[in-house]
């Protein structure tokens, strides 16, 4: 059986989803994701892992208006969820996709040195 914050971050996390595509979709500058949700054993915190999509700027200036209106984006939350105590919310940027993305174009790099050396080295012996 989920423990009770488990079951709230899956709660939280979708409730979020919603109110970021449907109240917010014309203020983010970029395509916003919530990867995770991580809430605190006494459900007083909720870390809040968002992945953008776009530019460093934009990324940038999501992460500012999402952490300006979190005030209201958990008066929201308070609406929608019956919660003893709304949890405060931590917006925290994941940069997973990022890092997946630097890891795959450093093992093509790796594919087509190894190509090049390969023909350096003209045919294999017979």
């Amino acid at each position: 059986m989920a423990k009770r914050p488990d079951r709230v971050a899956s709660l939280l996390k979708q409730e979020l989803a919603d109110i970021l595509m449907r109240e917010y979709a014309d203020q983010t500058l970029a395509l916003t994701t919530v990867t995770e949700v991580r809430v605190s054993p006494d459900l007083r915190i909720a870390r809040v892992y968002i992945s953008v999509y776009g530019d460093a700027e934009a990324k940038e200036r999501t992460m500012e208006m999402l952490d300006a209106e979190k005030g209201h984006i958990r008066a929201l939350i308070g609406a929608r969820v019956r919660l003893r105590f709304t949890p405060d919310l931590q917006f925290v940027r994941d940069d997973t996709l990022d890092r997946v993305e630097r890891i795959n174009t450093l093992i093509k790099q790796i594919h087509r040195d190894e190509e090049g050396q390969r023909d350096d080295q003209g045919p294999a012996p017979e």
